[in-house]
């Protein structure tokens, strides 16, 4: 398999949401399920949307919530998707490229699930400003693929797959100030498109703002 070739964020992902039907499975990310589900609802902010699985159950729990992706195509699906489940008067979508352009705003939970491009992503970038856009009293939460499943015998495409305490260490955030809670990597099941069995590593960081 040829290494993807890098081009815009935009007109990738433009391209790959139009090129066909839904592509996610509509269900919110497990670990933001765990990780969110004991938090107080206020203002949520979600970065690469995608067709807005997240935002709507973080909608359907009492959040009022800002989706942010680059796909024009995927934030209509992502509206479809928060009006058929009754909450698409708590959700305000906006598209953003992030690492160019960012939202505007603090919000009691940013939460950013697998901001991992194949195309050029300026990673650290982005999630600094997450970290920026938590209120005080608020949470930062960051789940990334820790490395490719383990079925994976060629990479389709050069990664970056930060370490628990390097993405830290990149964030730079100060210890009086800040409050991890999760630093920690989970194994999952993972299968192939061939049906091979596997597994796949996510790390995960909650961090939560202090209220000073």
């Amino acid at each position: 398999m040829h290494p993807i070739r890098p081009t815009r964020a935009a007109e990738f992902w433009e391209a790959r949401y139009q090129g066909g039907g839904r592509i996610w499975s509509g269900r919110p990310n497990p670990l933001l399920v765990r990780e969110v589900s004991d938090l107080a609802p206020g203002s949520a902010l979600d970065l690469g949307c995608g067709e807005g699985a997240d935002a709507v159950w973080l909608a359907s729990r009492g959040w009022r919530v800002t989706g942010v992706d680059v796909s024009r195509t995927a934030l209509d699906r992502a509206a479809g998707h928060a009006a058929d489940a009754g909450v698409g008067d708590r959700v305000v979508w906006e598209r953003h490229e992030l690492g160019v352009t960012f939202p505007e705003g603090s919000f009691d939970l940013v939460s950013a699930q697998f901001l991992q491009s194949p195309v050029p992503l300026d990673q650290d970038g982005v999630l600094a400003r997450a970290a920026a856009a938590v209120a005080p009293g608020g949470t930062l939460l960051v789940v990334m693929h820790a490395g490719w499943p383990s079925w994976q015998e060629e990479a389709p495409f050069e990664a970056d797959f930060p370490t628990l305490k390097g993405l830290l260490a990149g964030l730079a955030l100060p210890d009086a100030d800040w409050t991890v809670h999760t630093l920690e990597t989970v194994r999952r099941p993972s299968l192939s498109p061939e049906g091979t069995e596997g597994h796949r590593d996510d790390n995960v960081w909650r961090i939560r703002r202090d209220d000073s």
